[in-house]
């Protein structure tokens, strides 16, 4: 069968992921292996595949196969979130389109549209996830609000409050106007804003005087129930004991002393306004001060304002502005920026709002979770997040658990027509706990808030196993703990962090073992991708460009984990062209002919180094999984395969052109491909199961597939050859250079000499010959007069160019190389010289060096006599 000239990556994706699934290679049930599980971190059913969904699963996809091809039963399982706030804005949208308000619905019927939406649009992601060739067991896929989740959910609130971790009351939240729903400190994302600060006249009591007030919020004057002063301040003392009037509603508040106050920010007097901001809240409880609320929960205001009642908030800033200044109090406006909270979900600036919530007390419950990072149980990749999880682990705040929307699991709380409540999982356990209390269940509703999305994926790791419901069950009891999470730093304690601390509290277990942060996606200027800059390439139409292969080592080659990739479209181009080197290799060697015949010595050398250079590398690669260096451990794969095997391997064993290969010869050089076709297989499923199965390498069965193919294991191997080889590569790679710069023909041959000093070169002198197209190979104790010479290692080499040599240019080429090298000497002598560097470095660092001048030395001193003879 003949082989394309040019791979053909769509055909081949098609294909094999249809092979995969049809012949259950994703499936996992627990036998007797060791399991090797990952959860995904369920994306949510908005989302659409984008940049950073796929470079976290791209990884995913190469532990999980790796996994599977060392022998583990490998579990992969997939997921979607149902994201309530990001969903419900969705379905709220969609409905305002076909002019429905979301008010005019009962709960059941903006369900009805909330599932039929998640129908229609929440499995996009996942489908197309299986372009990217992520191996998950998709029988086992999971939705944060399938039954069973949701039931583990209401149990886990019931446990929690039960064990008196969970509490109902009001306290300052932070409110999201757009989603009018509270969110916790973790959905805020502040950031720099310019805004105006304005300088407002208070007028005092009974008198002409006013104090003078900065606030960046004068639509909230009218919710001001003091003005506070540092007791301390000399300027103010006048004012003790005072009232001040409210500008423009002019009503009476007094004036408080508290050290709190700084007395050299703005005017040194405060505005307090407890419902609208948590310090002035705190400040309020203090001195039992008035709390007015001014804000409804769309962020307009109220009747509480008394003026411009139902504008929004921001158009009201202005207005009250004009207003001030029209009636003279406004004394001055600055610009002046500050950092201000926004939702992370709909970019609604944050407002403080007093709130009756339920919360989860943090502080015991996050101990254990901290633990665990702290003692290495768990291993956060890299390690320089530990700092920032520890700082939040140790400063902890109660989790605001109740969000005010239809979509998520809706809180088990039920409150009688006294407005009375008890928890309980369904109407007719609340009816049975009200009449153990002694009430009546008459008028009985239910919660109307539903839980943070967070509290429901918190549990993830074990819902998915219904560890939650069922710890018995086996696959429960087989699967967990999970090995890796692979997930963003920005939700470390979004999410991971109460996946432990829920995973501790039901199983005294973490939930899993590593958990390896990725970077942020960002294009070659630095910038984060997203859709509003426009710097944000579809995956699905890189993959369709460049193959699904080449975009998943194009991601990895730059993805170093907990950094920043710096991702542009040529690390695809260069992942196309690994693929299109592998397919050109694997043309070569299915063209060649072969003839009946043992291996050449030569060949058999070759076979040899190979075999260990391919040892070491995956004893490297094996190092860099271990480590979760992934891209090391994809660069370590692709020159293995594209310098070592393609570029020398393959040179050495080659016949001539037209010529036959040796029988034997060729059978090594299939059992070698196979081998390498193994170690890319993780990076590049899809290539290489298309030329496993080709009928070069024999009959197949429908099992025999490279996805469950053993992964190679590294062997002992000879440390000597490799090392050796090193220097007889040096030495046709100085050939050919030397070709090159004197514009010589590599059709040319030129006779070499080498003076051996530590190399027995006869085992390769086939293979200098053949390479580096020498016509003469002799070995010489003396040195070549008028020859080009260069080191390799100490072997000092000769090559006699005869007529094709300039002279004044070569002796200008020394003459420099010369310079170079003793510039290079005098920065190793300076550090030698350096008592410290010697004293505190390690001692194979100060070898390292002392190796350095050594060989510079020896360079300097050959060159010199090579510049000697050509006088």
């Amino acid at each position: 069968m003949s082989i394309a000239k040019t791979y053909n990556p769509k055909e081949a994706e098609e294909k094999w992921y249809a092979y995969w699934m049809e012949n259950g290679f994703f499936r996992s049930t627990p036998d007797e292996r060791e399991p090797y599980t990952i959860v995904m971190p369920p994306p949510n059913v908005t989302g659409v595949l984008h940049m950073g969904h796929m470079l976290n699963n791209t990884i995913q996809d190469v532990l999980i196969r790796r996994a599977r091809m060392l022998g583990k039963n490998a579990c992969w399982v997939p997921g979607t979130d149902h994201a309530s706030i990001a969903t419900e804005a969705k379905v709220v949208a969609m409905l305002k389109e076909q002019g429905i308000d979301k008010k005019s619905l009962s709960r059941e019927d903006f369900l009805k549209h909330a599932w039929e939406w998640k129908e229609k649009y929440g499995g996009i992601i996942l489908k197309q996830l299986e372009k990217l060739g992520a191996s998950c067991d998709w029988e086992r896929t999971k939705f944060t609000m399938d039954p069973d989740l949701s039931e583990s959910v209401l149990d886990t609130f019931i446990r929690f409050y039960n064990a008196g971790y969970i509490y109902r009351g009001v306290r300052m939240v932070n409110w999201d106007p757009q989603g009018k729903t509270a969110l916790s400190d973790e959905e805020v994302i502040r950031r720099e804003v310019n805004q105006k600060l304005y300088y407002v006249r208070y007028k005092i009591k009974d008198s002409d005087e006013y104090i003078v007030i900065a606030t960046t919020r004068p639509e909230t004057i009218m919710a001001d129930t003091a003005i506070c002063i540092n007791p301390n301040d000399e300027r103010y003392t006048h004012l003790k004991g005072k009232k001040v009037l409210v500008p423009l509603i002019n009503r009476e508040i007094p004036v408080i002393e508290d050290e709190y106050v700084e007395m050299e920010f703005g005017t040194g007097c405060l505005k307090v306004t407890p419902a609208h901001d948590l310090n002035d809240y705190e400040l309020g409880q203090k001195h039992n001060l008035e709390v007015i609320d001014l804000l409804n929960d769309d962020g307009t205001l109220n009747e509480n304002a008394q003026i411009l009642v139902g504008e929004d908030r921001f158009i009201a800033r202005k207005k009250v502005a004009k207003m001030l200044e029209e009636v003279g109090q406004i004394e001055k406006i600055e610009d002046y920026k500050s950092q201000v909270g926004f939702s992370e979900r709909t970019d609604a600036a944050i407002e403080p709002k007093l709130s009756m919530q339920w919360w989860l007390k943090m502080d015991e419950l996050a101990k254990p979770a901290l633990e665990y990072v702290e003692n290495g149980t768990i291993k956060l990749i890299p390690e320089k997040f530990f700092a920032s999880y520890k700082h939040w682990m140790e400063n902890v705040k109660d989790w605001c658990i109740s969000r005010q929307l239809w979509w998520g699991q809706r809180i088990p709380a039920w409150y009688n027509e006294k407005n009375e409540w008890v928890i309980a999982k369904t109407e007719a356990d609340a009816i049975a706990v009200f009449a153990e209390q002694g009430k009546t269940s008459e008028g009985l509703r239910q919660e109307d808030d539903v839980l943070d999305t967070w509290f429901s994926s918190g549990l993830w790791p074990m819902s998915v196993f219904d560890g939650v419901r069922n710890p018995d069950n086996a696959d429960f009891q087989y699967y967990y703990p999970t090995n890796d999470l692979v997930t963003a730093p920005e939700i470390l304690f979004f999410w991971v962090a109460r996946m432990i601390i829920m995973g501790h509290d039901y199983t005294q277990k973490p939930p899993f073992k590593n958990v390896y942060l990725t970077g942020i996606v960002r294009d070659k200027l630095g910038r984060k991708m997203s859709k509003s800059l426009g710097n944000s390439p579809d995956p699905i139409e890189l993959m369709g460009q460049y193959g699904t292969d080449g975009v998943r080592v194009g991601m990895l080659l730059s993805s170093p984990a907990g950094n920043d990739l710096m991702f542009d479209v040529s690390y695809c181009e260069q992942g196309r062209n690994f693929a299109n080197k592998i397919w050109n290799a694997f043309r070569l060697v299915k063209g060649w002919e072969t003839i009946d015949s043992p291996a050449t010595d030569a060949q058999k050398t070759a076979a040899t180094w190979f075999e260990s250079r391919f040892n070491q590398a995956i004893a490297e690669i094996d190092e860099h999984f271990a480590n979760y260096r992934l891209s090391d451990a994809l660069m370590a794969t692709y020159k293995l395969i594209w310098d070592d095997f393609c570029a020398w391997y393959l040179e050495l064993v080659k016949p001539a052109y037209q010529a036959p290969i040796e029988r034997e010869t060729l059978e090594t050089v299939k059992r070698l491909f196979q081998q390498v076709l193994k170690l890319a297989h993780p990076f590049m499923p899809f290539l290489t199961e298309e030329l496993w199965h080709d009928e070069i390498f024999g009959t197949r069965d429908a099992k025999d597939c490279i996805i469950v193919a053993s992964y190679p294991t590294a062997q002992s191997f000879d440390t000597q050859i490799v090392k050796d080889f090193e220097i007889v590569q040096q030495i046709i790679s100085e050939v050919r250079s030397i070709r090159n710069s004197k514009g010589i023909s590599p059709k040319i041959e030129l006779p070499l000499a080498i003076n051996a000093t530590n190399i027995d070169f006869s085992t390769y002198q086939e293979s200098i010959v053949k390479l580096a197209n020498i016509s003469d190979l002799t070995f010489v104790q003396d040195k070549v007069q008028g020859a080009v010479s260069f080191l390799a290692g100490k072997n000092e080499c000769f090559v006699l160019l005869e007529n094709n040599i300039d002279v004044d240019a070569e002796r200008e080429r020394i003459t420099k190389e010369i310079e170079y090298l003793k510039g290079f000497l005098v920065s190793v002598d300076k550090k030698l010289s350096n008592e410290r560097f010697v004293q505190n470095a390690k001692p194979e660092v100060v070898e390292n060096e002392q190796n350095k001048k050594a060989d510079a030395e020896d360079k300097i001193k050959i060159l010199e006599e090579s510049l000697a003879s050509l006088s």
